[in-house]
């Protein structure tokens, strides 16, 4: 279901009041450029589920086309070594939509799908990317997965989003006819939580496409609707996230994948890209392409558990070995980016909030630094060098265990696993473990990693916020 007439009935008062009110009250992301269109850029940023770091075109697949999601990376710029904050769903998007490491506010687990604990999910007193850009006067809305609070105080209207359309749960089932709980309020047992109805806004609604379809008709409409204001649009796929489904449509693509699993992620890949594509046409036709940074990412690695492949990467989701934290990143902007960029400078999903406030130039707290670093200056120039930085990890529902990326170089330190030491720059498959033949340099990037992460809180002090594995997605 569209819910189109909803969708454009609000989209026309919101012309209404920007024409009355002629945008006085919106600050500085409104400068005019002359053009009659606002100067500040509008921003989309996509994100698959659990998407292999092998399994897109611009990655080198040639199982699996993508010839949408490889329009951003060559209308535009890709990273090689682009990375989330942590391997698993809930904590990696804590990491990016608020800019910090999600250790420094607890979030160092899955979200419980309660909806009665206001402690589960990104704390209040985070401010998350949305609520920074509506500060400065973007329309804003996030369509799909949700999957860092359920608490009404959590949930996507109460952070900085003015739409929302998709599920607040770490996963969701694909077809209509599964979805058979009303409310999140309602479920009862472990399972029920992906067969929530849609939410649009606050509003159970029933569906009638295919999930990912549905997601992405949502997008599209809302890029359609948008007012002269620059927008912010959030577009969180579950696929190819488990379950594995996908509708004949999709899955007649790829009749020559034998094996049954496969065939079903390659589908749902194939959708989510058609979605993208969507997207993108809805960009150009209403003519705001040139001045819009796409984003598009995973919030993790491929797991195991949807025939993914994060080849020549080692490993898979929820380790910290770089098929669970390395992933597809590719970005496009049209106005400020070259066509055909290629950018080997290790980088952060936690850097993309970062970018956003200093391309419009918003204030941050004192008291919550970002952990990221703008990208603009790789925009510019994406073989210039870049000022050196190391990238951290930590692993705190056991005794902590940390990883550090610092140039080539790969720290590992477990409690359990002891240490290790890869040479991406060599060894990005990690096969070659260093640690022992250079004891220093070991020694050198596991006190740095620890000393960066000794006064985070542990899970102790965040009780009954998180759960893991539990609910782990």
């Amino acid at each position: 279901m569209r819910l189109l007439r909803a969708r454009r009935a609000r989209a026309v008062a919101a012309k209404l009041l920007a024409a009355l009110t002629g945008f006085a009250l919106l600050g500085p992301a409104f400068s005019a450029d002359g053009s009659g269109r606002p100067a500040a850029p509008d921003f989309v940023f996509i994100v698959a589920d659990d998407l292999g770091y092998a399994d897109v075109g611009f990655n080198g697949s040639e199982e699996i086309p993508t010839p949408h999601l490889d329009r951003i990376a060559d209308e535009g710029l890709r990273f090689t070594d682009g990375y989330v904050s942590f391997p698993v769903c809930g904590p990696s998007r804590a990491g990016f939509l608020t800019g910090r490491f999600q250790d420094r506010f607890g979030f160092t687990r899955n979200p419980t799908a309660d909806p009665s604990n206001p402690d589960a999910g990104i704390p209040v007193d985070e401010r998350m990317i949305s609520e920074a850009l509506a500060s400065a006067g973007y329309q804003t809305m996030a369509v799909g997965k949700w999957h860092v609070g359920t608490h009404p105080s959590l949930r996507p209207l109460n952070r900085g989003f003015e739409r929302f359309f998709g599920f607040l749960s770490g996963g969701h089932k694909y077809l209509p006819e599964e979805l058979t709980v009303e409310r999140i309020e309602d479920v009862k047992k472990r399972g029920d939580w992906y067969r929530t109805k849609l939410l649009d806004d606050d509003t159970p609604v029933e569906i009638d496409e295919y999930l990912t379809d549905e997601l992405s008709h949502a997008a599209a409409d809302f890029v359609a609707d948008a007012d002269d204001r620059p927008f912010f649009l959030y577009l969180a796929y579950n696929a190819p996230h488990t379950p594995m489904q996908a509708t004949p449509k999709y899955l007649a693509r790829f009749d020559h994948i034998e094996d049954r699993r496969r065939r079903t992620y390659a589908a749902m890949v194939s959708a989510m890209d058609d979605g993208v594509g969507e997207v993108l046409d809805s960009l150009d036709e209403a003519g705001r392409a040139e001045n819009t940074l796409v984003v598009f990412l995973s919030d993790n690695g491929g797991a195991e558990s949807n025939a993914s492949s994060n080849s020549p990467l080692r490993a898979h989701k929820g380790t910290y070995f770089e098929g669970g934290i390395r992933v597809p990143f590719a970005v496009r902007w049209p106005a400020r980016i070259a066509a055909g960029s290629v950018s080997r400078t290790p980088v952060s999903s936690l850097d993309l909030y970062a970018t956003l406030v200093d391309v419009n130039d918003i204030a941050v707290p004192s008291d919550k630094p970002l952990d990221g670093r703008s990208l603009v200056s790789i925009f510019d120039d994406p073989t210039a060098e870049q000022p050196a930085r190391d990238l951290f990890w930590r692993l705190a529902y056991r005794d902590p265990s940390y990883t550090i990326r610092r140039g080539s170089l790969k720290g590992i330190v477990d409690p359990e696993k002891g240490t290790m030491l890869f040479d991406l720059e060599a060894d990005s498959a990690e096969t070659t473990d260093l640690s022992r033949e250079r004891p220093a340099a070991m020694r050198e990037l596991g006190d740095a990693a620890k000393n960066w992460g000794a006064d985070f809180p542990r899970d102790a002090a965040f009780p009954g916020r998180l759960s893991w594995p539990a609910e782990a997605d």
